[in-house]
């Protein structure tokens, strides 16, 4: 198939370089096509004529980002996600993937987190509006898939890591932020300051296991409309900041956690359940270790010039 990924230039969209596949994969970009403008969209699919699409395009940050400006995360999404799937569902594309977050689970939910349990509450207040602009995404897949019978459909991924991330320490997510502060530790020979005691458990999946899963999802009928995505296996935050300093050679020794910053939820663990009932082998997953030296040697690499360092 030829198929359009949009957010081609975000850590997944480009992680699809290193997936060994017969598609042909086209990145599009922010610089191809404003996906907040209507038709924007529809022009790369005349000109691209695509099979099908791969939606991962979104405006995303951390918590302070997510807190400060909760009506422009919804309404920038929300806009951006209608425009691509009208776009996609009016030019005939018979196959979409939309990227979603564990974000849009409830924030009182049983775990592990199942499917099923998307629209049961509310999400947490600091992603109130990003993680309800991923939710009304299920929506309107589901919407198209019962009135057009198209096969529209949304995973969940877990937290992502990878090269090309955002290594900005305020806006970032964990283990760019921990991978920043220990390299620039090293680099002036200062103690690194974790938030958090380390001990909080989470589940981390590396950004091309995430691109294979979602070829998965777009190639494979018995994937469900909602499908949570990822390797489920809990490392504690600890841990993750253990295997960064060997690859970085920095001395766990000399991480400071700050107890008085916030460690946010001490586990949410979710369900791949449904992903293996489809036929994916989750046993394929890289391991957090051997995931964290190929981002760590990449970091290194490209350091200073990768994204959110200014």
């Amino acid at each position: 198939m030829k198929i359009v990924v949009t957010g081609g230039t975000g850590m997944v969209g480009s992680s699809f370089k290193d997936v060994d596949t017969d598609h042909n994969i086209v990145l599009i970009g922010s610089k191809d096509a404003d996906l907040l403008q209507q038709g924007s969209f529809t022009e790369v699919l005349k000109r691209e004529k695509p099979d099908a699409v791969i939606h991962l395009a979104a405006k995303v940050g951390g918590v302070k980002g997510n807190t400060d400006f909760i009506a422009d995360f919804y309404h920038q999404n929300a806009l951006m996600n209608c425009n691509v799937l009208n776009e996609c569902n009016n030019f005939g594309i018979p196959r979409v993937v939309s990227l979603l977050s564990t974000c849009v689970y409830p924030d009182k939910a049983t775990y592990p987190l199942t499917e099923d349990q998307i629209h049961d509450g509310q999400p947490h207040d600091s992603n109130f509006g990003y993680a309800y602009a991923k939710r009304m995404l299920d929506v309107h897949s589901r919407a198209i898939r019962l009135q057009y019978g198209r096969n529209y459909t949304c995973v969940v991924p877990n937290n992502i890591y990878g090269p090309f991330d955002n290594y900005d320490t305020e806006n970032g997510h964990v283990i760019p932020s921990i991978t920043r502060k220990i390299w620039e530790a090293k680099k002036t020979g200062k103690n690194a300051v974790l938030w958090g005691d380390g001990a909080s458990l989470r589940e981390f999946t590396f950004s091309t296991d995430i691109a294979k899963s979602l070829l998965f999802c777009l190639e494979n009928d018995r994937v469900p409309p909602l499908c949570n995505i990822g390797n489920t296996t809990e490392t504690s935050i600890k841990d993750v900041a253990n295997y960064i300093c060997q690859s970085l050679e920095y001395d766990i020794e000399d991480i400071e956690w700050d107890v008085s910053k916030p460690a946010g939820q001490f586990r949410k663990p979710s369900s791949n359940k449904l992903l293996e009932e489809s036929g994916y082998d989750i046993s394929t997953y890289t391991s957090l270790e051997e995931g964290l030296k190929l981002t760590c040697e990449w970091f290194v690499r490209s350091y200073p010039a990768v994204r959110g360092i200014k």
